[in-house]
């Protein structure tokens, strides 16, 4: 049963190639136990291991239920390292109040995940940059840069991508389509009071957003990270949206509550793809 666990994780993990035995030899328990967690330690698997524990002991395998003694000791190790563990999702992920990086403390190079990514872009930069001094645009595209980055990770999400007029963050831990969302309809509501408190430009900022879920393989290379397809899709998105608006997928929508779908238009469609738009008194 602990091989079959380690399975649910790392399909092609095979203990007997790890300690040079032939297939279906007895390994003793003890042995065999020791010898998997050194292994998931070693392959980076280990905290989707005890996620997959905790889930086994919480709903049981193939209908039977096992009772995994110690697994509090081990989840409770786990947060000492610097993880946060939320009960809800049964998911680990890193203590931002201590660290915050860009795999959550979690995904390896080359790891695909689905995930959520949100585009968000300056509209007309240019003219921004040309109409204001040099010290006024470095204030507020430091205010910017603070109101998107508190709106993405205090959603557990993360800020992968920062340009002179744009960002990208993504998503992976917790309801992530509706953490995408939510964050995007902060951002917008933040720059509308931002441009009529605080704003230092003689102009008020614009912005757009995109959102959309898709595959997403990791990389700690933030070029390759921009590669992937999902993350094109939504930089389309971005572009179907009008000034201080947000554009969903239809993809995304269909995994969203009936009651924040009321806050967005009806469904658009361009060259193929189905959208829906969120904007502040957006007008049905």
């Amino acid at each position: 049963m602990m091989i079959r666990f380690a399975g649910e994780v790392y399909p092609q993990y095979n203990i007997y190639k790890r300690i040079g035995l032939s297939e279906g030899m007895p390994i003793g328990s003890q042995h065999a136990a020791e010898r998997i967690v050194a292994d998931m330690i070693q392959d980076g698997y280990y905290v989707d291991f005890v996620e997959a524990l905790v889930r086994i002991d919480r709903d049981g395998y193939m209908g039977a239920n096992y009772e995994l003694k110690g697994l509090g000791n081990v989840v409770a190790s786990l947060i000492g390292e610097g993880f946060s563990f939320d009960k809800v999702s049964g998911q680990f992920f890193e203590n931002q109040q201590e660290y915050i990086s860009p795999n959550w403390g979690r995904l390896l190079e080359g790891d695909e995940r689905k995930m959520t990514v949100l585009r968000f872009d300056i509209v007309g930069n240019s003219a921004l940059v040309k109409n204001n001094s040099r010290p006024s645009i470095e204030k507020a595209y430091r205010d910017l840069r603070t109101i998107v980055s508190r709106a993405v990770t205090n959603r557990l999400g993360r800020l992968w991508s920062w340009e002179g007029d744009g960002a990208l963050a993504a998503f992976l831990f917790g309801p992530m389509e509706q953490m995408a969302v939510s964050a995007g309809m902060e951002i917008i509501h933040e720059i509308f009071f931002y441009n009529r408190l605080r704003n230092p430009l003689n102009n008020p900022v614009n912005v757009r957003l995109g959102v959309q879920i898709g595959q997403v393989r990791y990389s700690d290379n933030e070029t390759e990270r921009l590669k992937n397809d999902t993350i094109k899709q939504a930089v389309f998105l971005e572009g179907l949206a009008s000034s201080n608006s947000m554009s969903v997928s239809y993809n995304l929508c269909l995994n969203m509550d009936q009651n924040f779908l009321d806050l967005f238009s009806s469904e658009k469609s361009s060259d193929g793809c189905k959208y829906r738009l969120y904007s502040m008194g957006l007008e049905k």
